[in-house]
């Protein structure tokens, strides 16, 4: 059986600064696309037989330039929409919500086409992802990648592991990185995490 690879996106100007990015549809800076030029090494000695990724450019583009231009869109690996929090800093938020956790309390309200999200309401989305990918690598000894965002591809490895969705607080993802899920004596397991061919810092 193949192994579920996570790929995040190449850096962008809000992922430097730390604010929070879900719809806000950014560019990757001239650093991510180096961080997503520097992925094609690392996948192309695997047999992969599915790639999905986010709707989002910053994804589509770290695709592309890693060599998946076929790269199928899937809403479901979509950033967790963080509604009223949408742009702002986690240190912003604590001067009104001192003890706010995101993996805990979900968001503030957002606009109407952008409420939210709970972390549970992530977790149905990303358990969707994972049943097709589970299928697909029942049905072949080839990989299936996931080009997607931090809290998602984070809710999704806990969700993998049979967490809850929360759990994905344990697992700090870098942009520009490439992680692997996979199986032990029948148990999921994490075989690699947060790997990158250089520094993903900026």
């Amino acid at each position: 059986m193949g192994e579920l690879i996570l790929v995040r996106h190449g850096e962008t100007e809000w992922s430097i600064s730390g604010r929070h990015t879900s719809y806000t549809d950014l560019p990757l800076t001239a650093h991510g696309e180096e961080q997503a030029r520097s992925i094609a090494p690392l996948l192309a000695d695997r047999p992969i037989g599915l790639v999905l990724a986010s709707p989002l450019q910053r994804a589509l583009r770290t695709a592309e330039l890693a060599g998946f231009k076929n790269a199928r869109i899937t809403p479901d690996l979509h950033e967790w929409d963080y509604g009223g929090y949408e742009g702002i800093k986690t240190v912003d938020i604590h001067r009104g919500r001192p003890d706010w956790n995101l993996w805990t309390d979900g968001v503030a309200p957002g606009p109407a086409d952008h409420p939210g999200e709970s972390p549970a309401e992530v977790g149905e989305r990303v358990d969707r992802v994972l049943a097709e990918a589970a299928a697909a690598l029942r049905a072949s000894d080839e990989d299936v990648v996931l080009f997607a965002h931090s809290h998602t591809l984070r809710v999704l490895t806990a969700r993998y592991l049979g967490l809850p969705a929360s759990g994905g607080a344990l697992f700090v993802l870098d942009t520009g990185t490439v992680s692997r899920l996979g199986r032990e004596h029948g148990r999921p397991v994490i075989t690699a995490w947060n790997a990158g061919t250089q520094n993903t810092a900026h």
